[in-house]
């Protein structure tokens, strides 16, 4: 048995869960419809996603969409919705492009979301009235076959880390990955595409939209102004790529269920580091408990934030990771040095520039030296505005550009024995030894 039968047998749901699956979509259905038509609501359903397509895997989620006419209110629409998912499946608010309800049906998580009955997508009045479209177009282009690449494709992504177009994962879309797999005519046709792709490749089915750049450009079948890969990192996209590579030259089960990493005993990560001979620091704030869309952006802006601010002292950073672990968003630096010289060099204006009299006059009773030229420039020796890397961040992290809901009071930092002591052991493994999924 090769590779991927295995896996589709693992993975393609059987014919009594397709059923099982299949009952509860109606079921659910039958309940929206009598819900909207108890509450005189002037609104349709219709399913989207995986299931409607038939590409879904075991285990999956429920979209079902409530189509308004395009005069509804927008914040109505919303709202009668978010009621709906309350009553019927104990549905909480949700964010993505606008709200929508998520709850579960029966034991499957399900979405309800709102949008506008649009008879094209020239029409668009939300980000979410395209999906209809999708759903339609994917029916069109597959067969029992074709799903079942799809699913190996779906499967592969997971299993290397590149699922999901969420910015924790900043990957490929359910979406994304149907139209690569049905571009290429299957999943091993695709990895093989996929494992020559360049910065800026572009995947066009239909229609070739305006100008996009970004790592991978797919123009959307059935909305050519929009790159539906728009979503893809340049890390993710990077990770796929090399992924297929790996996979094609030395295919195992691994790459689509990889073992869980275990992480490296206290005294091996003391003994990576001191081999590193670098320094490490870790730096928490109190989860702030919003939806984990917005939360996963802000973490990731934080991240850079941090690296900017710790390079622009001189810290120098070579690697960073995050979590949220125990209520905490907690990150973790690698840094070449954490502790800098009290003084530093400082470059002034060359002596000929108009500039140079004011420099000279600022740094002329300097008590760590005269001002002296250098390479035809005023050049000083002065202390340094801040000598440690904790020191600097506990100053300097509130202005950096650290996501907004990351509330600066709530920052607590471990210096390097701190971090070595009690800092999550598989999240320091991940970063002094960062390895594919596939390897574990």
């Amino acid at each position: 048995m090769s590779i991927e039968s295995d896996v589709l047998k693992r993975v393609k749901p059987s014919e009594s869960e397709v059923a099982e699956i299949k009952r509860k979509a109606y079921s659910l259905e039958i309940l929206v419809k009598d819900y909207i038509l108890t509450h005189g609501i002037d609104a349709e359903t219709k399913y989207v996603g995986s299931v409607a397509k038939g590409t879904f895997l075991t285990g999956p989620d429920l979209d079902l969409f409530i189509l308004y006419p395009e005069g509804k209110p927008k914040k109505e629409m919303e709202a009668e919705v978010i009621k709906m998912g309350e009553e019927l499946i104990n549905g909480k608010k949700s964010y993505a492009d606008h709200p929508y309800s998520s709850g579960n049906f029966e034991g499957l998580d399900v979405d309800l979301v709102p949008c506008y009955h649009i008879s094209d997508t020239l029409k668009l009045l939300t980000p979410v009235d395209r999906s209809p479209f999708h759903a339609e177009y994917i029916l069109s282009k597959v067969d029992e076959k074709m799903c079942d690449e799809i699913r190996l494709m779906k499967q592969f992504m997971k299993g290397v880390g590149t699922y999901g177009a969420e910015p924790d994962t900043r990957g490929f879309s359910g979406y994304l990955c149907e139209l690569i797999t049905i571009h290429y005519g299957g999943f091993l046709d695709a990895l093989i595409a996929a494992s020559e792709w360049k910065d800026g490749t572009t995947i066009t089915m239909e229609k070739k939209g305006p100008l996009m750049k970004a790592p991978l450009i797919v123009y959307d079948p059935v909305d050519p102004k929009r790159n539906v890969a728009s979503a893809v990192h340049i890390e993710t996209f990077a990770e796929f790529i090399v992924a297929c590579r790996s996979y094609l030259n030395s295919p195992k089960i691994e790459y689509f269920f990889p073992n869980k990493r275990k992480p490296f005993k206290r005294e091996d990560i003391e003994r990576l580091v001191n081999a590193h001979g670098t320094r490490l620091i870790t730096v928490t704030f109190d989860d702030p408990m919003i939806n984990n869309d917005n939360l996963h952006s802000q973490i990731w802006k934080t991240q850079y934030a941090l690296v900017k601010k710790l390079d622009s002292f001189s810290f120098n950073t070579l690697r960073a990771v995050h979590e949220i672990i125990d209520g905490k968003v907690t990150f973790i630096f690698e840094l070449e040095r954490d502790v800098l010289s009290k003084t530093c060099k400082r470059i002034g204006p060359p002596v000929w520039s108009k500039s140079c009299e004011p420099f000279f006059l600022k740094w002329k009773d300097n008590p760590y030296g005269r001002p002296f030229i250098e390479e035809g420039r005023w050049t000083v020796i002065g202390e340094r505005l801040h000598c440690t890397a904790s020191e600097m961040l506990y100053e300097e992290a509130a202005i950096s550009g650290i996501g907004k809901d990351l509330e600066p009071d709530t920052m607590v930092i471990f210096d390097h024995d701190e971090t070595l002591e009690s800092s999550d052991a598989i999240l320091l493994t991940e970063l002094l030894y960062p390895q594919h999924r596939w390897e574990n």
